[in-house]
Parts: structure tokens; sequence; C-alpha cells
């Protein structure tokens, strides 16, 4: 989240630095879209198994980065806010889902240490991810301005560095997800639902 949202604000910035709003925008539609997540996928952890509905989320989260694909020197409000409205709402199910898997299987005299250890590996992974592919965005631009040889624009080399660490998002994705499908079943039983 933090690091398309920190990307975005530097990518419009680059390609259309005289209108600088629209990355405004599709951020707040991000921020909706996690808590429409958080509402509406996030609950269906209790109804069906959670791997299963963290695996959908976590496909979203891949389906939002993959739009950036579709990022260009003159991208529209409406793709800017489509892809982080869609990866907004896998993230806002993301935290959610995750959290009943991690703690699932606590007895319950250690469930308030482990909520306590999740929150903090949770509140550490968004520096972490700032940390890491906001500088892969800014250094590729940095490295293609130095070594271009084919007088590109920098909002060109801008849509290929938001190309090239998009597809390195959706990997990250593919390996959660096939991490995810490791995980052990918390519903045993493939016909129980949980209807509380």
């Amino acid at each position: 989240m933090q690091t398309n949202m920190t990307n975005t604000i530097v990518f419009v910035n680059y390609t259309q630095p005289t209108n600088t709003a629209i990355s405004g925008y599709a951020i707040s539609i991000m921020y909706v879209g996690m808590s429409l997540g958080a509402i509406i996928l996030g609950p269906l952890a209790d109804r069906f198994e959670p791997k299963r509905i963290l695996s959908s989320s976590l496909l979203l989260t891949g389906i939002g980065c993959g739009t950036m694909l579709l990022f260009s020197k003159t991208t529209s409000l409406f793709l800017l806010a489509t892809s982080l409205g869609i990866l907004g709402f896998g993230l806002g199910a993301n935290a959610t889902i995750f959290m009943k898997i991690v703690l699932s299987n606590l007895p319950a005299g250690t469930a308030g240490s482990g909520t306590g250890i999740y929150g903090l590996f949770r509140d550490l992974a968004a520096p972490f991810g700032v940390a890491i592919f906001v500088p892969m965005f800014t250094n590729e631009i940095a490295r293609l301005s130095a070594n271009s040889n084919e007088n590109l624009s920098v909002a060109d080399i801008a849509v290929n560095s938001i190309h090239k660490l998009a597809i390195i998002e959706i990997v990250c994705v593919a390996i959660g997800v096939v991490i995810v499908q490791l995980l052990p079943k918390i519903y045993q039983d493939k016909n129980y639902k949980d209807i509380t």
C-alpha cells in the first residue's frame, strides 16, 4: 500500500507535473477500496476457508499491480483510481484475513501476545515495503536517465520504471499466493461454515 501510494505520487509528478492533484484523488480511492475490502471480503474468512479467501484477496492485489502495466505518460485519473482501488480492496481484506489465519490455532492464554507480535510485524511491513520498492522505482529512473542512449524523456523513463516495478510486485504476489496455499487449513471439514 505505502509503496504504490508513494510511487504513484512520484510517477504522476514525473509524467504530469502540472496535474498532480489526480494522484491525491486516486489515493483517496485506494483508501476507500481498503475499507470496502475489510468490510466485504474480510468477514468471508469466518464463513469459508480463510486461505482460499486470502488467495483471492492476494490475486486482487496482483490485479491492482498488473493494472500499473497500463500506465502511460498520459494516464487518466480513471486508470490510476482503478489500479489503486483494486489494490486497496485486496489489501484491506489481506490485513483482516492474515490475522484470522495467524491467530486461529493459538491457545487462549497466548492469543494476546500473538496479537501483539502479529501487529508488530504488520507495522514493520509498511516501512519495509517503502524501503525496498520506492528506491527501486526512483533509482531505476535515475539509472535509465544516466544511461539513456535513446534520448528518452523523464516521463518515458518513469513509465518504463513503473512497468518494471509492477512486474516485480506481481511476482511477489504470486509467491505470496503459493506460500498461502502451503499453509494448513483452518477448517478441516470442507462443509464446515462458521455462521457466528
